[in-house]
């Protein structure tokens, strides 16, 4: 297993309170950040977000998807909570990359749903990995988390690389007329919960 080394770190003050953004690289060159509040290193079940990059939803506030209003939403928890991490990990599209996302958003504009465009690519539903996750929570201290998620399935990838869910918390955020069908197939096809 490739190891995700810690590079640097700076504070980065957001509307939503003062983070501090923490640099990872794989030795492929993937680079990850880690934005952290508050006194993280001496709590049990450490609130924590899992975020996968998408330019998309996060940048440009697209409406095909719920991944900007969730990823908005959890900073804004763990600044109320005062304590807590997000880490933000570069696997654009479900681990597709954006111009294979932007293909498959066409194939979802003939109408196809997300894993099937996927997989009209020749691609799985889902291609993240989550073994970066346990080097980037060792670096920090963490071995127990409170998962900002609706996706099961990231609770057992989390716990298979070695770090204990004590909690899972849901993300009910972004839902609208543009991505009805997007939420119902994550949930009908690839068990979130709603």
């Amino acid at each position: 297993m490739n190891s995700c080394k810690f590079v640097s770190k700076s504070e980065l003050p957001t509307k939503f309170g003062d983070f501090t953004i923490s640099a990872f690289e794989e030795p492929n060159g993937k680079d990850h950040i880690a934005l952290t509040i508050g006194d993280i290193q001496k709590q049990d079940a450490v609130m924590c977000r899992v975020h996968s990059e998408c330019l998309t939803g996060d940048a440009l506030h697209s409406l095909r998807c719920d991944c900007g209003p969730q990823l908005q939403a959890a900073l804004q928890m763990l600044a109320q909570n005062k304590s807590g991490i997000l880490l933000y990990l570069r696997q654009e599209g479900r681990g597709i990359g954006l111009v294979n996302k932007i293909r498959a958003y066409a194939l979802q504009d003939q109408g196809h749903d997300t894993v099937e465009a996927n997989e009209l690519l020749g691609f799985d539903a889902d291609l993240r990995e989550y073994n970066i996750c346990l080097d980037i929570l060792q670096h920090f201290k963490i071995s127990s988390v409170n998962l900002l998620t609706n996706n099961p399935k990231k609770v057992d990838a989390l716990e298979e690389v070695g770090i204990t869910v004590v909690k899972r918390t849901s993300l009910h955020e972004g839902a609208n007329e543009k991505n009805k069908i997007y939420l119902d197939t994550k949930r009908d096809k690839m068990g979130h919960l709603r």
